[in-house]
């Protein structure tokens, strides 16, 4: 038994069942229904066809008899969902079904727990043709409403325009206990398995229920969402037909020990008789106040290199080489620190934690982070101080590290503040006894940079970044999409596409225009062949916190494809996406 709980945090993302339904996993998604290509490009890409729409066949009271029976899945429960029900914080949903549903029961030989891939499948009753996997973010370990959310700001959902829509707990439930992964297949399917289990079934579900399969399947989701997302391009590109990756934490392990890394040095500037073990009094290391002064600071270089002073830094690159956190920070003196200056120590520890975590010997763990606005977002709290101490202790020690920790007497803080970081790193990477897989080789995408097999069916890919993001570094995927434009010819723009959200934190929120919607040009560029630009965002005023008061309510800007920078044309409100442009 555990002597104290744990505070890990909400999920924010083969059996042999599954083997015998492998055949439809490339249902409406195999690009056998492709366009020829035209004979005068001929380096041209696959078009594949657009999604047709189809009624449900019968009503949702039928769809029990007609979803039984498949190897391994057990259906608990279908009802009928009236339209105007709002799942989220989009738009009311349109009439469907919700399937709710468990597969792969199993009992544990190691820690002896009961597990299953739970799930809901929502099927509207007019349905667009297309399926969408929502991959959640956390620690998975429950349920969510499968409302095909997407990330940024909540402008629209999958179900909501009219996708057939699943979501699981990825093998494991609760949400905030990270013990699962003492149980090594519980490990195996939070990391890939549970999606090629569910898979099949939620084809030949889909099928069943409409009486075709999905012409079109798309996979996306934000954080570990993301993570799942990179993975499943890189693991079954014939499955899906677009993959849209939001803040994809695709090195998830590594950033695990980072967190804790930087965490062991803010509790080197914790003074009695604040606690370091505690959030709160982590948070003493660095203030909403300090934080608040690196961000003016930031802004005071770097605001106005995109040709507008306008609390946004759109030249990401540029303000690497423009700020210099020692020289542009005031230094405190003898009167102490009071919000206004950093002392020498905390420049020296946060200057650090920008630049990336490493081994005592220097080698790098994870990326480094970019000096953005976005370091004075409310959000920055939580994944600075409180993820170390509880999401990241819980997850190294019980699901990255191998062998896991032992359940009993755990204690978060003691090991994250107390851990070798050496140990932590050499741990993601091993493997021992039952645990045949490290946690490097089931949480991430194997070769993620060589997407051949996707690019050369027709699939498309987006993902999406919040410069501002303190847990997931915008570096690490941008050098992932670097890495993808070397092995592409220098460019990737033919099937694959970055956005950088400037100011925006971990998924959403931050001083930033974090609303948008990126499935609508997804499906376009896969079904209709019109490649992305700028995406236009707005922001929340009222809704988002971190949004300034200075800002109008709704400003919205051009989210630019990777490397290009939104830059002001020199005329036109400073409020309005169109006096932008990417450049």
């Amino acid at each position: 038994m555990r002597t104290k709980p744990f505070v890990i945090g909400p999920a924010l993302p083969l059996g042999l069942g599954a083997l015998a339904l492998l055949s439809l996993a490339a249902c409406g998604g195999s690009g056998d229904d492709a366009a020829p290509v035209p004979a005068d490009t001929a380096h041209a890409l696959p078009q594949l066809a657009a999604a047709t729409p189809a009624a449900l066949a019968g009503g949702c009271d039928e769809l029990g008899a007609k979803l039984a029976g498949q190897a391994g899945t057990v259906i608990d429960k279908v009802s009928t969902v009236a339209a105007g029900t709002v799942l989220t914080a989009s738009t009311p949903a349109p009439e469907h079904c919700l399937v709710e549903g468990h597969m792969a029961q199993r009992t544990s030989t190691v820690d002896g727990r009961s597990y299953a891939v739970g799930f809901q499948l929502r099927l509207p009753k007019a349905w667009n043709g297309r399926f969408y996997y929502q991959a959640n973010g956390g620690m998975d370990g429950a349920v969510v409403p499968a409302a095909g959310a997407l990330g940024g700001g909540p402008l629209t959902g999958a179900l909501v325009q009219g996708f057939a829509v699943i979501s699981s707990d990825a093998g494991h439930q609760p949400n905030t206990d990270p013990t699962f992964g003492i149980d090594p297949q519980a490990r195996l399917d939070y990391g890939y398995q549970a999606v090629e289990k569910l898979t099949p079934m939620a084809k030949e579900s889909i099928r069943r229920a409409y009486g075709k399969a999905p012409d079109r399947s798309y996979f996306g989701g934000c954080s570990n969402g993301g993570r799942h997302t990179f993975v499943a391009a890189a693991r079954h590109p014939d499955w899906y037909d677009g993959y849209l990756a939001g803040a994809p934490g695709f090195n998830l392990p590594k950033a695990a020990v980072a967190s804790i890394w930087g965490g062991q040095r803010y509790a080197s500037l914790v003074a009695a008789p604040n606690d370091p073990a505690t959030p709160a009094g982590l948070e003493t290391a660095f203030t909403l106040a300090e934080r608040q002064l690196v961000g003016r600071a930031v802004l005071a270089k770097c605001d106005a290199l995109d040709g507008a002073a306008d609390g946004l830094v759109q030249d990401t690159a540029a303000c690497q080489a423009a700020f210099n956190l020692a020289r542009d920070v005031p230094s405190c003196g003898s009167g102490g620190r009071d919000g206004s200056c950093l002392s020498d120590a905390q420049k020296t520890v946060v200057a650090s934690i920008f630049a990336g975590a490493t081994t005592s010997t220097g080698a790098p763990i994870y990326a480094s982070f970019p000096w953005d606005s976005g370091i004075a977002g409310s959000g920055i709290a939580s994944w600075e101080f409180a993820s170390p101490l509880q999401r990241d202790a819980g997850a190294v020690a019980f699901i990255f590290n191998t062998p896991p920790q032992a359940a009993a007497g755990f204690d978060g803080a003691a090991f994250a503040l107390g851990a070798s970081i050496d140990a932590l790193a050499a741990g993601i990477t091993a493997t021992a006894g039952v645990y045949a897989e490290s946690a490097m080789g089931f949480m991430a995408p194997p070769n993620p940079t060589d997407l051949g097999a996707l690019k050369n069916r027709g699939a498309k890919m987006m993902v999406y970044h919040g410069v501002g993001d303190p847990i997931f570094s915008v570096n690490d995927t941008a050098a992932w999409y670097d890495g993808l434009r070397a092995s592409n010819g220098g460019d990737a723009g033919s099937f694959a596409r970055l956005y950088r959200v400037p100011g925006m934190g971990h998924c959403s929120g931050g001083p930033a225009t974090d609303q948008f919607d990126m499935l609508t040009p997804l499906v376009k560029w896969v079904e209709q062949g019109q490649a992305p630009q700028a995406v236009v965002a707005s922001a929340r005023g009222g809704v988002n916190a971190d949004v300034p008061a200075s800002w109008a309510a709704d400003r919205t800007r051009p989210l630019c494809p990777y490397p290009q920078v939104a830059r002001y044309k020199g005329s036109g409100s400073l409020e309005a996406a169109e006096s932008f442009s990417c450049q």
